[in-house]
Order: structure tokens, then C-alpha cells, then sequence
């Protein structure tokens, strides 16, 4: 027995946590646990518009299922990533959306096998290298040390380190934001160009991470906001961080009234009110273009500009058309 048609669930909260393949049972009682766990394998199931092979991954309140009758197979094995720059130190790659920058801790401990089903970036990075350092004696392979992460959905240039000495070299760039980092979103609307200062806290109040008032315990976050294009009914701006806190400039844009479209975190204000988005962007339209920083080793001034994904690309085409 198959999937006559495709099927679209949104999940509630009080299936939060359960397993992908718990899911699909509720939703297709008749189909055999055995039977589910082949669909799943095959590609028939999507979680947020990608699909996922992996029976055991846990899902999240809203996050949207899809039941297809026929497999989607473009991401049954995650592409290659590009290297932009490899040493003994570092490396520096692009990451492209929809896949997360590092695993929980929590998944560190699963097989081989299971993490194959939903490799993450480090994941990737540190096969290639692995199969590169077969080939260049010079290229050593190793764990890598996480820096910089971005989000599963979103794109651009991010570095891992490789040694304890470049980590802490990095990791006290970043602290002191001298790292050079630029981004560009598209959001609805317009926005003026500006600097946005506030403090972020873990719950602004509603159970969301944002801005509370300078006088409350936080950390300060300071994002630069410039236009880069207008189009009929959006912008893409440029966002350089100064600081760079979690969901920094998500939170930043969105509570100025203008989120990054494809956002589904970030949409609602502190009082309830959903803001618009109308892109039918599936992701979220933020793209790490520019990265700089001080080789920690070296002392080398290193800088690297990544261009737009296909997708983020195609969709300002469209816009332009307009």
C-alpha cells in the first residue's frame, strides 16, 4: 500500500516531540510500521518543504509534514560543499541552506548510520576533508572546532577551526567583533537605513527570544541596516553585525516590522500580531555574504564574498520583473 495522494499536516502542540514515523502512523493508520519506515527511507516524507529520511527525527509544534505520493530525491544525498579555504588551521566553506551548521549534543552520541540519515555541515566539512587529506599529505584530517554557526535555513560563508591554538584565536575575534560579517535579507516593505541597538534576553515574555529594556540583564546586540535593492512591495537589505547574538538579525528586523520573509519564528509580535510576509518564500531569505577576520595563526587579513543560492537568486529575478 502506497500513498494515493500527497497529504499536508501542520503539527500541534501536543504532538510536539513525537517521532517522524509516529506521525505518519497517525496520519496513515493502515500502513504497516515495517511500510512507514520504507516511505521515509525512500523520500516520500518532507518536513518544512525538505525531505527527511531519517524515521526517528522528532518533530515540532507548527512545523509542516508533507505525505508524498511520489518520493522527492534531490535531497536524498546532501551535495558537496564548496571550500573556499582549507589549511591546517582553518577552513573556510560555503554552507548552503537547509541543513544545520552543527549537531546537538545530544546526537553526538547516535551511530554512524542514523547520523548519515541527516548529515549536518561539520558532518560534510569533515568528510571531504578526510577525502582531500588522502590526497594532499599536507591536509591533515581532525575533528573540527565550532566558531560560528548559522541557521538550518539560511546560506553563506561560515568558518570551523582546526586546531585548539586557531580556536582560540578566532574564538577571541568573535568576542571582540572584529570578525567582519555581512548579510543580506529580504524582508516586506521597506525599512530606513539604521543602526539597531537593544539587549537580547532568552524570553522577552511570550517565550521567544527578542528585546527587553536596556535596564533588565541581557546582552547587548548592535546590528548596521542598509538598502541594497527596492522592489515593488520588498527590499533587500544589507545587515552588518557588530555583535552577533543568536537570531541577531531576525529578532532585529522583525521587531522593527519588517522580518525576513520565509521567517516562522520571528513573525509575531510581543502583542500577538502576525506580521505579513506574501514572498511564498519556503526559507528564510538571509544569506551570509561577506566574512572576514586576522588569520590567528598567521596574521594574514583574510576576506571572502559568497554570491546568492539559486533560490534566493530566482526570487529576486521575479521581483525585478515586477
Amino acid at each position: 500500500m502506497t500513498i494515493a495522494k500527497n497529504i499536508h499536516y501542520k503539527v500541534p502542540p501536543e504532538n510536539e516531540g513525537a517521532t517522524l514515523a509516529t506521525i505518519v502512523r497517525n496520519l496513515k493508520a493502515e500502513l504497516s510500521w515495517s511500510r512507514i519506515k520504507k516511505l521515509i527511507a525512500q523520500g516520500h516524507i518532507k518536513i518544512n518543504n525538505e525531505v527527511c529520511l531519517d524515521p526517528a527525527r522528532r518533530v515540532r509544534t507548527a512545523e509542516d509534514i508533507e505525505l508524498l505520493a511520489k518520493p522527492d530525491g534531490k535531497a536524498l544525498i546532501k551535495q558537496e560543499i564548496t571550500i573556499r579555504h582549507l589549511d591546517e588551521h582553518l577552513v573556510v566553506v560555503e554552507k548552503p541552506p537547509g541543513v544545520n551548521s552543527v549537531r546537538h549534543p545530544a546526537e553526538r552520541t547516535w551511530k554512524e548510520s542514523r547520523k548519515s540519515l541527516s548529515p549536518t555541515l561539520e558532518d560534510l566539512v569533515t568528510k571531504q576533508i578526510s577525502f582531500i587529506s588522502k590526497k594532499d599529505a599536507k591536509s591533515r584530517s581532525a575533528r573540527l572546532r565550532v566558531v560560528q554557526r548559522l541557521d538550518k535555513d539560511t546560506s553563506g560563508l561560515l568558518v570551523f577551526a582546526r586546531t585548539a591554538e586557531a580556536e582560540r584565536g578566532l574564538g577571541m575575534q568573535f568576542f571582540n567583533h572584529s570578525v567582519e560579517r555581512k548579510y543580506l535579507a529580504l524582508i516586506p516593505g521597506t525599512i530606513a537605513p539604521q543602526t539597531i541597538e537593544t539587549i537580547l534576553v532568552r524570553d522577552r515574555g511570550d517565550g521567544r527570544r527578542g528585546s527587553a529594556p536596556f535596564a533588565q540583564p541581557g546582552k547587548k546586540a548592535v546590528t548596521h541596516v542598509h538598502i541594497v535593492e527596492k522592489f515593488h512591495g520588498f527590499t533587500l537589505v544589507g545587515c552588518q553585525l557588530e555583535t552577533g547574538r543568536t537570531h541577531q538579525i531576525r529578532i532585529h528586523l522583525a521587531e522593527k516590522g519588517s522580518p525576513v520573509c520565509g521567517e516562522k519564528v520571528y513573525r509575531t509580535t510581543s502583542n500577538g500580531t502576525i506580521l505579513p510576509d506574501g514572498s511564498g518564500f519556503p526559507r528564510l531569505a538571509l544569506h551570509a555574504a561577506e566574512l572576514g577576520f586576522i588569520h590567528p595563526i598567521t596574521g594574514e587579513s583574510m576576506h571572502w564574498n559568497m554570491a546568492l543560492p539559486e533560490d534566493f537568486s530566482k526570487l529576486l529575478n521575479q521581483l525585478r520583473k515586477k
